[in-house]
């Protein structure tokens, strides 16, 4: 069990009985952001209070405010947390070596699987961005500017790179980025959300990273629609020089 789920059970508990142990200043603060992620996630950015937090927490409004002195700051301090919590929301170190390698597989696989882990580990978060997008809160334009801009640059410029190289076709790189990304959060809001049984899909997030990689590299057509196609038109050549005779 890490530190953050021991403070977490603890701050969604009561208040330790007098006397008790007290914590140190970066743990209370751990403490108040996992509380307000907690609360944030369920009942959404308007529906949460300050106060709310501070009772969840077992401490004074006050104290809330002596760790986090305005809302803005305790929202940025969830995306900091977050980013510095694993490697999962670390795009740029997660796959430095597959880049340099020119990896094209291993660089979109261990992508979608570090995210698809990051989602079932923390479905809370996602829930967050969930309501935080809903309502039109603020957060959902740090999460863009400090995260998924990041995935966007990070991965269109590998894909022009590898355009550039005749590696891959030349499509939009934002269109190729949209499609692989859609698949991995589409996946992961059915298993976190909608179908939390797997009735729909049940496989492991390697393979689930493995197949939409595939899908994304190699696409799902045989090859025979295009041969058809070829023949189609040399046939309709061949019939057109006839007529011309």
């Amino acid at each position: 069990m890490t530190k953050e789920t021991t403070i977490k059970k603890v701050a969604l508990a009561e208040a330790p009985a007098a006397g008790g142990p007290r914590m140190t200043a970066e743990d209370r603060r751990l403490q108040i952001l996992c509380v307000a992620v907690s609360l944030f996630s369920q009942k959404g950015f308007g529906g949460t209070t300050t106060r709310e937090i501070a009772h969840a927490a077992g401490v004074s409004e006050a104290m809330v405010f002596r760790h986090y002195a305005t809302k803005q700051e305790l929202y940025s301090a969830i995306l900091d947390h977050k980013a510095c919590s694993g490697d999962s929301l670390n795009p740029e170190q997660m796959v430095a070596e597959a880049l340099k390698q020119k990896d094209d597989r291993a660089v979109f696989e261990q992508l979608a699987l570090g995210a698809l882990e990051h989602h079932e580990c923390d479905p809370e978060f996602q829930r967050l961005l969930l309501h935080s997008a809903l309502e039109g809160h603020e957060l959902t334009e740090m999460f863009f500017e400090k995260f998924l801009r990041r995935v966007y640059q990070l991965l269109g410029s590998y894909i022009a790179e590898r355009q550039r190289d005749g590696a891959m076709v030349k499509i939009d790189p934002a269109i190729v980025v949209r499609a692989f990304i859609g698949m991995i959060i589409h996946h992961s809001l059915n298993n976190n959300l909608w179908d939390p049984k797997r009735r729909l899909l049940k496989i492991s997030n390697e393979e689930a990273a493995k197949h939409f990689t595939d899908i994304l590299l190699n696409g799902i057509s045989t090859g025979e629609e295009v041969k058809f196609k070829k023949r189609t038109e040399r046939k309709a050549l061949a019939n057109g020089f006839s007529k011309k005779k």
